[in-house]
């Protein structure tokens, strides 16, 4: 049976780069971590490792293994804490990843509530987009994620990859497969915003800016940006490319352009000087996320109440 000691250390050599590096952040002498690599390959009968130069460096199998490692360890943490929060909720922690209009909004205000009545559950909050946020997920590396998507029939394809929440498209259409176990609960379903500058005025219909500048998100985020454009009759030229919702506001309040965002986004933080308008007949929907077939455990119950309240 492989050791989750030396699975460990596997998985840090991959995340880090360098017996080094897996060292330093397992607290472990250097020694022991190339007795570990060596006990490994010896017990799986593969090589793991090759040593290039003064380093080493991950051999296919490693990679694979590493991987798989990665997924083993997430999902024992994720049974060890399981069992912490069955005693009642007096201990334990729960996990949740979230994008990060949503931890500037109702994030807090469901931390505050669960706080207020498990003071002893520890929630630990990590900022990540959808995509890996459910990947997250599916390794147990968090119990629980908010993500997003744009509803059915608004955008390029209704596959997998094509919009932000890389996944949940899929798995809410019934394309995930049976055997995937994600399960996606609506939380909120939110208004998409035309945002430019005040000054002239303009309305909130995509064809009258055709001519403009267009700040847009990552290549994945911006398809539906793109797709609004496109529905309009235009393609927009995209002059910026940024996630950050304040910077975006920024930019549009300088001059430089236009863009859309979600209504969370406004909510979280609303810069003076731009002007936005509600665009017609489209929207997002902010989902809930977990993995693995019901009853979830007593802090997961606990935090989606806190939620969806």
């Amino acid at each position: 049976m492989l050791s989750l000691t030396r699975l460990r250390v596997l998985a840090a050599v991959a995340e880090y780069g360098s017996v080094t590096g897996a060292a330093a952040a397992l607290h472990y002498a250097q020694p022991s971590v190339s007795h570990h690599l060596a006990r490994l390959e010896a017990e799986t009968g593969a090589v793991l490792v090759r040593r290039v130069g003064r380093g080493i460096r991950l051999t296919e199998a490693g990679r694979l293994l590493a991987a798989r490692a990665s997924e083993i360890l997430g999902r024992v943490d994720a049974a060890q804490a399981e069992l912490d929060e069955h005693t009642g909720l007096r201990a334990g922690r729960v996990r949740l990843a979230a994008f990060p209009s949503a931890l500037g909004t109702m994030v807090p205000v469901a931390a505050a509530r669960l706080r207020a009545t498990y003071p002893d559950l520890a929630l630990e909050l990590t900022e990540v987009e959808p995509p890996e946020a459910l990947a997250l997920l599916r390794a147990g590396e968090v119990d629980a994620a908010v993500v997003f998507r744009y509803r059915a029939g608004e955008g390029p394809s209704e596959g997998a990859g094509t919009t932000p929440a890389d996944g949940a498209e899929g798995a809410a259409s019934g394309k995930a497969g049976a055997e995937d176990d994600l399960r996606l609960d609506l939380l909120d379903e939110e208004a998409l915003h035309l945002v430019g500058p005040t000054g002239a005025e303009w309305s909130g219909e995509l064809a009258q800016h055709a001519d403009a500048d267009w700040i847009a998100g990552c290549e994945r985020c911006r398809n539906h940006l793109i797709w609004l454009c496109d529905r309009a009759g235009f393609t927009p030229r995209i002059r910026f490319t940024t996630d950050d919702y304040v910077a975006a506001q920024a930019l549009v309040g300088a001059g430089l352009g236009m863009t859309v965002l979600p209504d969370l986004a406004l909510r979280a933080y609303r810069r003076p000087g731009i002007r936005t308008r509600q665009l017609p007949g489209t929207a997002r929907q902010v989902l809930l996320a977990r993995y693995g077939r019901p009853p979830d455990p007593p802090g997961v119950v606990a935090l989606t109440n806190a939620l969806i309240r």
